[in-house]
């Protein structure tokens, strides 16, 4: 298979519409689509991903509209967040539609939806005569992509094109919430927090291990994820520790002695933005051991956190 790299919305939907399976860009990480009508291309996204049958896609949607194609109840605490949140980075999993496959829920009766901002992807989602299903862009398990070239070098030969669009703005997967049960559950964290949440659904609480032990209703819960090839430390504010390579954040102005790669952000929008494509840089120059400060687990926090325990293994 010739992967095909484009810079045309219109090309790539073409595609899509035709039953391929098409990398685009979103405001959080490149997804990878297939329209939900196409059940070989559904197929395609698990196997050029190397992806687990019961890790659930994500359908993007190019418009509210288009929720009625893909859920059969928007509950009111649903309809607060999709006001105040869509278009943008953030994912409700809501009941879904007989109209959309179980290959896409992994046979559950929920589906996760999600209305992404970027100006390409949308008009790429509007061009495209189905929703589209779709995961993060890259080799399951490795760090997401946040670039068409980080897609280009996972997936070149196994998917049909790439979209290719500026880098990703922000860098970290959608918030994920779950409004298909009494009480609405934040699934995973992103870049719209916690406290953003709770200021439009004040009931809103933080998923337990027990709420996504065995049919995780999003992805990104039950296999590890985003992890280089190098092994991940984890150390506090204040500790210095020393090592190979460093990927600081918050609070260390110069590296330590010996290091071989050194990223200083100094802020938690910019760690999230840089976390993935530092990991992919270290991976390209071969090292071994990347230190990574842990931040809190507040505001935007959280949602680095998450990924930094799991790209270590600490599930």
């Amino acid at each position: 298979m010739q992967t095909t790299l484009t810079p045309s919305a219109a090309e790539a939907a073409a595609i899509l519409n035709e039953g391929g399976v098409v990398a685009f860009p979103t405001e959080t990480v490149y997804g990878l689509g297939a329209s939900i009508c196409h059940p070989e291309a559904i197929n395609q996204i698990f196997r050029a991903k190397g992806r687990p049958s019961d890790n659930p896609l994500i359908v993007h949607i190019a418009n509210v509209e288009q929720l009625e194609d893909v859920v059969t109840e928007i509950t009111p605490d649903a309809a607060r967040l999709i006001e105040c949140f869509f278009p943008g980075p953030l994912t409700l999993v809501l009941r879904k539609h007989p109209r959309v496959p179980e290959t896409v829920t992994a046979g559950l009766q929920t589906v996760g939806i999600r209305c992404p901002s970027n100006a390409v992807a949308r008009e790429f989602l509007r061009l495209a005569h189905y929703p589209v299903a779709a995961p993060s862009a890259n080799r399951s398990g490795l760090p997401s992509a946040t670039n068409w070239e980080a897609v280009y070098q996972d997936l070149n030969g196994k998917i049909d094109a790439v979209l290719c669009g500026t880098p990703s703005a922000i860098g970290l997967e959608s918030t994920i919430v779950d409004c298909s049960c009494s009480t609405p559950l934040l699934l995973r964290a992103g870049s719209i927090t916690l406290e953003q949440l709770k200021e439009v659904v004040p009931e809103i609480t933080v998923a337990t291990k027990g709420d996504q032990a065995s049919a995780p209703k999003s992805p990104g819960l039950k296999y590890p994820h985003y992890a280089p090839k190098a092994t991940i430390i984890l150390y506090h504010p204040g500790e210095v520790p020393v090592t190979t390579a460093v990927f600081a954040s918050i609070g260390i102005t110069e590296p330590p002695t010996g290091v071989a790669l050194y990223k200083q952000c100094t802020t938690l929008d910019e760690y999230g933005h840089e976390l993935f494509s530092f990991f992919r840089r270290c991976d390209t120059e071969g090292i071994e051991t990347i230190y990574c400060e842990l931040p809190s687990n507040e505001g935007l926090g959280r949602a680095i956190r998450d990924r930094l325990m799991r790209a270590a293994g600490h599930v």
